[in-house]
This record gives C-alpha cells, sequence and structure tokens, in this order.
C-alpha cells in the first residue's frame, strides 16, 4: 500500500520539486509582482471582485477566492501555494493520462509542468489561467466518462481562474465529450454553464466594449528562428516579448524544443491510430475530426464480470491500479478498453486551439471582422492562450516516448502448467543478472527523458534567472488604505500616474500592474488602455480600454483647465498619485485647486475631493450575482460530497469499492 501511494504521489511531488526550481527567489519574503500578477496584504472583499463595477469580470472568482483564502492565512504564503499549487496539480494530471509505467508518468508530468507555454504565462502574471492549465488534465479525463458530479469538481481550478481559464478548458472539454455521445456533450456544455456562471453574468451585462485593435497588438508572434507555426508548435508565441524566457530564442535550444514536441505529436498519433475506430453510432456527427492526424479510436471493451458494475465497467474500461487504465501495449498503441476514450477530442481540441492561434498570426484581419462584428469574439485576440490542449496532447505523447524507451526488452514466455489443489507451487526462477541489467538500463532511460524537458529550456530555472522575485510593499500603503477605506462617504479613487503598468523600485524595476486596483475596498478608477509595439513593424499600437468611467476621466486628464469639478462630475472622492521615477508627479498637484492633500509622501500622494460628488446609480447586478453564486457554490460542493473523481475522492473514503 505504501509503496503504491509513493507511485501515485510521485508525479505531484515531481511537479512541487520543478515548482521550486522554476519560482526560486520569488518563494521569498514579501509577493512575486509581474505584469499582471498582483497580489496584496490582507486583501478585502470589494464590487470589483465579483463583477459589479461595470468592467469586464477578467479576475472574477479568482480574486475573490484569494481573499477568502487570506482571512484565513496571510496572503503572502497563499500567494506561494498557488503557484506550488500550479505546478503540482499539472504534473499529476498529465501523468493520469499516461497508462504507463512510472518514468512514462513523470516523463509526462515534467514537460507539461515545465513548457514554454507555462513559462511564459507565469512571466506575464496569468496565474489564473495557469490554474485553468493544470487543471486540464482532470478536465479531458472527466469529460471522456459519464458523470456530471466528476465532470464538476474537475472543473474547480478553472472555474477559479475565471474568465480565460474556462474558455480554454471549455474548448478542450466540448470537443472530448462530443465523441461520447449527444447526453454526455449536454451534460458537460451545463456543467461549463454552472461552473462560468460567476463571471459569465457580470459579462454579459457589462456595458464595457472590446477594441479590436487588440487583435494584432495580441496576434502570436515569432520567439525562435522557426517562425510563428515553429514557435506555437513548441508552445512558445506569446505576444508579448517581456514575457519570454531569456535565450528562448538562442537557435540550439529552440530547434531542441521544436524536435521534441514533433516527436511528442507523432507519438500520440502513433499510440492511437492502431486501435479499434470509434464507433459513431452515439458520437456527434464531428466530420472534421476525419481531417486530423490521429484516427479516431477507442480499444475493444475486454470481458467483465457480472454485477452492478458491468456497465461502467464496458463504459470505461477495467480498472487497473494507479490511474486505472491501461499501458501502452508492445506495438506502441493504447491496450485496454476506454484508455484512449479522450484520445480523439484531445486532437480535435489541440487542432483547433492551434488553428486560432494561427489565425490571429496569419490572418489577423479575419479575426478583426469577427470582433467588430460581435464583441463576443474578443477572447479570440489572444489566441495563443488556446495552445493549451496541444501542450497537454504532446505531453501524453511524450509520455508514451519515455514508456517505449524504458519497455524492457521482451523474453518469450514459458508456458504455464496447470496447477490442482495437490500440485506445489513451483518457486519463482530469479531473473538472470543480464536481464536485470538490461530492465535497470531501461528504466534509467524512462527517467531520463523526465529530465529534457528542463534540458531543454533551462532558463526557466530559478525564476527564470531573476526576472522573477519577490517584494514588499512599503508601509506607506497601508496607512493610505487606512485612510480610504477608513472613509464612509462614497466615491471612487483616481489612481496616477495614467499608466497602467509600474516599475518601482522596491520591485527591484520589474514592471507590474497599478497595484492600487486591488489594495483598496473603494472601487479604483485607472488606465485600462494598452500601448503594444509591433515587433515586425515597430508602430505603437494602442488598445482601447474598456471601463467606460476610465475613459471619462481620462478625457478630464487629457484636457486643459483645473481637474477637480470634472472629477466631482465623475464621482471621484480621491487621487492617489505614485511617485516614481521617469513620472512627472508635479503635474497632477498644480491642477488640484480644490483638491484637499491628506497624505503626501515618500512613495504616494492622496488628495481628496471635497464637496457633493454627482455619483453614478448603484449597480442593478447584485440582484443577479448573487443567486448565480449561490448556484455554483452549492452545485460545487454538492459535486464533491458525491464525486468519484481523482481529485477528490470521498466516496472511497465513505465506502469501500466493492
Amino acid at each position: 500500500m505504501t509503496r503504491t501511494w509513493l507511485v501515485r504521489l510521485a508525479p505531484a511531488a515531481l511537479g512541487l520539486v520543478l515548482g521550486v526550481l522554476a519560482l526560486g527567489p520569488a518563494l521569498g519574503p514579501g509577493f512575486a509582482l509581474r505584469y499582471d500578477m498582483v497580489f496584496v496584504p490582507g486583501p478585502e472583499f470589494s464590487a470589483r471582485m465579483f463583477g459589479l463595477d461595470g468592467t469586464l469580470p477578467r479576475a472574477v472568482p479568482s480574486d475573490a477566492v484569494v481573499t477568502l483564502l487570506s482571512q484565513v492565512v496571510p496572503a503572502e504564503p497563499v500567494q506561494k501555494g498557488l503557484l506550488l499549487a500550479i505546478f503540482a496539480l499539472a504534473a499529476a494530471g498529465a501523468a493520469a493520462l499516461v497508462p504507463g509505467g512510472l518514468a512514462a508518468r513523470l516523463a509526462a508530468a515534467a514537460f507539461y509542468a515545465w513548457t514554454s507555454y507555462l513559462a511564459q504565462r507565469l512571466l506575464l502574471g496569468q496565474w489564473a489561467l495557469l490554474l485553468g492549465y493544470a487543471g486540464l488534465p482532470w478536465a479531458v479525463r472527466a469529460a471522456s466518462r459519464d458523470g456530471f458530479r466528476r465532470l464538476v469538481v474537475a472543473l474547480v481550478p478553472a472555474a477559479v481562474g475565471g474568465f480565460a481559464a474556462m474558455l480554454v478548458t471549455g474548448l478542450a472539454v466540448a470537443c472530448v465529450s462530443a465523441f461520447g455521445g449527444l447526453r454526455r456533450f449536454l451534460l458537460a456544455l451545463l456543467a461549463l454553464l454552472v461552473m462560468a456562471l460567476p463571471w459569465l453574468v457580470p459579462a454579459l451585462l457589462s456595458p464595457a466594449g472590446t477594441d479590436p485593435r487588440g487583435v494584432r497588438a495580441f496576434a502570436p508572434r515569432a520567439d525562435t528562428p522557426f517562425g510563428a507555426l515553429g514557435s506555437l508548435l513548441s508552445l512558445g508565441g506569446i505576444w508579448n516579448a517581456e514575457a519570454g524566457v531569456p535565450g528562448q530564442s538562442a537557435w540550439p535550444l529552440a530547434a531542441a524544443r521544436l524536435l521534441l514536441s514533433l516527436a511528442a505529436i507523432w507519438a500520440f498519433t502513433r499510440l492511437t491510430r492502431r486501435s479499434r475506430p470509434v464507433r459513431l453510432a452515439r458520437a456527434l456527427p464531428v466530420r472534421l475530426a476525419r481531417a486530423l492526424p490521429v484516427r479516431l479510436a477507442r480499444a475493444r471493451p475486454q470481458a467483465v464480470h457480472d454485477g452492478p458494475d458491468r456497465a461502467d465497467a464496458v463504459r470505461e474500461g477495467p480498472r487497473r491500479g494507479p490511474g486505472r487504465d491501461a499501458g501502452p501495449a508492445g506495438d506502441g498503441t493504447w491496450a485496454g478498453a476506454g484508455a484512449a476514450a479522450w484520445a480523439p477530442g484531445l486532437a480535435l481540441a489541440a487542432a483547433a486551439g492551434l488553428g486560432i492561434a494561427l489565425l490571429g498570426a496569419y490572418a489577423p484581419g479575419a479575426v478583426e471582422w469577427l470582433v467588430g462584428a460581435w464583441a463576443g469574439f474578443g477572447p479570440l485576440r489572444d489566441g495563443q492562450v488556446y495552445v493549451a490542449p496541444l501542450a497537454l496532447l504532446e505531453a501524453v505523447g511524450f509520455g508514451a516516448l519515455a514508456a517505449r524507451f524504458a519497455a524492457p526488452p521482451r523474453t518469450p514466455r514459458t508456458p504455464r502448467t496447470p496447477r490442482t489443489p495437490r500440485t506445489p507451487r513451483t518457486p519463482r526462477t530469479p531473473e538472470a543478472p543480464d536481464g536485470r541489467k538490461a530492465r535497470e538500463a531501461a528504466i534509467a532511460r524512462g527517467f531520463a527523458f523526465a529530465a529534457l524537458p528542463v534540458i531543454v529550456l533551462p532558463t526557466f530555472a530559478l525564476g527564470a534567472f531573476g526576472t522573477l522575485g519577490a517584494a514588499r510593499y512599503p508601509g506607506e500603503w497601508s496607512r493610505v488604505r487606512e485612510i480610504v477605506d477608513g472613509d464612509p462617504a462614497p466615491g471612487a479613487l483616481v489612481s496616477l500616474p495614467w499608466t497602467a503598468y509600474r516599475g518601482f523600485p522596491w520591485n527591484g524595476g520589474r514592471v507590474v500592474l497599478d497595484p492600487a486596483v486591488k489594495f483598496f475596498r473603494r472601487q479604483v478608477v485607472w488606465n485600462d488602455a494598452l500601448r503594444v509595439t509591433d515587433a515586425a513593424s515597430g508602430r505603437v499600437i494602442e488598445v482601447g480600454g474598456e471601463d467606460p468611467l476610465a475613459r471619462r476621466v481620462a478625457a478630464a486628464l487629457h484636457g486643459p483647465g483645473p481637474l477637480v469639478p470634472a472629477l466631482r462630475e465623475a464621482g471621484i472622492r480621491y487621487l492617489l498619485i505614485t511617485r516614481q521615477e521617469g513620472a512627472n508627479s508635479n503635474t497632477f498637484p498644480s491642477r488640484l485647486s480644490g483638491g484637499r492633500p491628506i497624505h503626501v509622501g515618500r512613495e504616494l500622494a492622496l488628495y481628496r475631493v471635497e464637496g457633493p460628488l454627482d455619483l453614478p446609480r448603484m449597480s442593478s447586478l447584485i440582484s443577479l450575482v448573487t443567486p448565480v453564486w449561490f448556484i455554483t457554490v452549492s452545485i460545487t460542493i454538492w459535486s464533491m460530497a458525491g464525486s468519484s473523481s481523482s481529485l477528490v475522492p470521498l466516496r472511497s473514503l465513505r465506502r469501500a469499492r466493492p
């Protein structure tokens, strides 16, 4: 039993080790602050965390979950625990899809937890998206089986991640469940809808818009010598050059990563191509899947015992120890019933995700037309996000390669002699030294495979060689928060200078989203517009903001004359000016006649707008947001209480399996 649990926990342990290696100095005292990754000490619940401030709910419900956890544990360990959980959950999930030996499972775990995709999104600060990336293998596995509760539990990481995480996971879940029949497909859509309600309802009712110019700004770009296609196949190609891993464009390492990815894709196709074709009588008419390089496959169900579990055994295959799936057969294909039930859907999701990314890279005009026609196509702007299913496909294929190389040489089997009760058991013949050495060499080769992902992307280690780090907020931030949050008068706070990202000296100069957005309980108005330099042309693309109130404040800031009357009409109570290098902090105070200085310090200056404010009407969304949160939380708890998911196996704790 102890050895079995060690085998089960080995991929998660490997993920933790890789997480410590990757985060490095970011695990030190303080917060890791980088681009969109903003954590603050002692966060408090605010309307923004529930999508009630009129902006697009991009941080719903991730910020609310962090705030909830921070009521029990300080925010610093909460951040570090979440970041390490991403690596552990991703590694364990990828290993669960590889029904081979321990070496193969560890190879898949290492590949999935050490990709350019994970590294670049982490350096961009998109930890919430990476929660969906980490939970993707579990969602794919659950979507290939019957069970609404199992799928709901598997969707929890993506649901916590929110908007982008659920979109990527939803693509994979929809494709996988489509091969299980109409009923399974509809139940999967229902589970996705339930888990997306906290951000979906505010997003549909938000007045915020989407600028089509963001298509070219967020289009995948070539970060290797092999163009956008080669970069995407090797799981890179993010739009922001500053989010790249140091030295990732070096020709030898880039070539090694691309070859490794192509070999993994080849192994995945070989893994499934010799199995019996899927019977499409129960599946949806997904004709496009025939164009994929993977034949739709499902292994032939084996004979199972009679009894109440017979139907489940035919559907999911025989239960086989850790992972409950069979290992690769000797010819490199899946063996065992249901072992590759998710493979066609994963291949379809990977092809669709890669197609979305390539569309933004090579035909941005088409995506601009879609976004201009309907703002609901806005999530297609950052197409590289949808490469996540391809990363999982490659991880499984890489595990298959490891299983192939780790397979011990075959020895001819001697026929068994039937034994009667009176016949004594024949003692086992000890293994020959040559056979034992061959087996040990094969296992060593398999474990060496687990080191390859780190070898071809070595500069992701130690926080991408210092790109990530930890820093503490100056005490002045907490003192200003006491003033702002202690004021019972209504009104928003405007954060100046009017730029979205800041480089603070106390943060080592690392660029980070304005922390004021999450530091205060009061609504914060900030510049959510973005300026991106096109690497090809050198042209600066300015993507318009989404918040109507921010656009109104921007018009007042860019116009002449005093600011206080215009801010009072916009319902602004406070102005917070951050003193930083390169920003003229004396520009705004000269226009604040009528504004009262409340705090003027080394880091921050706070001004209060006196007089009656023209406050906007309270959002009516609260009457809708409260019940949808209740629905999502209730169904999640109900699913966890009765789920047989590998993530939360509570049912197995209550009763033994017959």
